[in-house]
């Protein structure tokens, strides 16, 4: 299984992508700004969009790359989110205000695109890959998810977060974990806006990673843009994570498992 990391960023900017992960050639992970790098034969293969939550930088892509995809593909692009995030699409985005419904087109028997509700604690399997799906806290109904390659490589997301203890148990019920992008928002001098709107920050990561009982390879991800502020947030946890080996997600890495 490969990962390809479309976009990883919390923000927008020169060089800079919001989150979506390429699985293989067939499956996203999240929609974020990083899709529009994708070419039209690449975007033509994805069959599965696996969504975290509802947030704008989460999914700002899926419309785009419908319509993109509309003339290309035989089979409907298959939506997998929970119920609300579900709901926020059809009532925000796919309602002939904003976007087409491209669940009623070309016609609602033949659309291009349909949507599967999942919930916390369901494993979905997607051709050989299997998609646990883990309740997580933060502003709105999230869930990061544990992906079981088919060698047997376990990848695992949190979504967007902070403290939580739903995450950690998961991961901890299997006895092997590969490779773990976790997000981390702000510095901790904005801690108190971290819990607000329920984002890490170095400090509150650095307590969470303990609950963790793999070893995973650790990739950050989501810093708020601004060179001097991720630089912050980096630095912040380079102190804070202490003997945790991690490094700083950037698009376009790849991973195989």
């Amino acid at each position: 299984m490969k990962i390809r990391v479309l976009g990883c960023s919390g923000g927008i900017g020169a060089g800079l992508r919001t989150t979506s992960y390429l699985i293989d050639d067939d499956i996203l992970l999240d929609a974020g700004t990083g899709v529009g790098d994708l070419t039209d034969e690449e975007m033509s293969k994805i069959r599965h969009v696996f969504l975290t939550h509802s947030h704008l930088d989460h999914v700002t892509s899926l419309p785009l790359l419908v319509d993109s995809i509309f003339d290309h593909i035989k089979e409907p692009l298959v939506v997998h989110a929970q119920a609300a995030t579900i709901d926020v699409l059809k009532t925000h985005f796919f309602n002939w205000d904003i976007w087409p419904d491209f669940a009623e087109l070309p016609t609602r028997e033949s659309a291009v695109m349909t949507y599967k509700a999942i919930k916390p604690g369901e494993i979905h399997e997607i051709s050989g890959r299997t998609f646990e799906v883990i309740p997580v806290n933060h502003i709105v109904p999230t869930v990061g998810y544990r992906i079981v390659s088919p060698k047997g490589g376990v990848f695992a997301f949190s979504g967007d977060t902070t403290t939580n203890d739903t995450f950690w148990a998961a991961l901890n019920a299997h006895d092997r974990l590969d490779l773990l992008f976790v997000e981390v928002a702000f510095e901790d001098a904005h801690l108190e806006l971290s819990k607000l709107s329920r984002h890490y920050c170095p400090q509150l990561l650095a307590d969470d990673l303990k609950k963790l009982n793999h070893h995973p390879s650790i990739y950050l991800t989501h810093f708020n843009p601004g060179r001097e502020r991720e630089e912050a947030i980096y630095k912040e946890c380079l102190t804070q994570l202490g003997s945790k080996a991690f490094k700083r997600l950037a698009a376009n890495d790849t991973f195989d498992l």
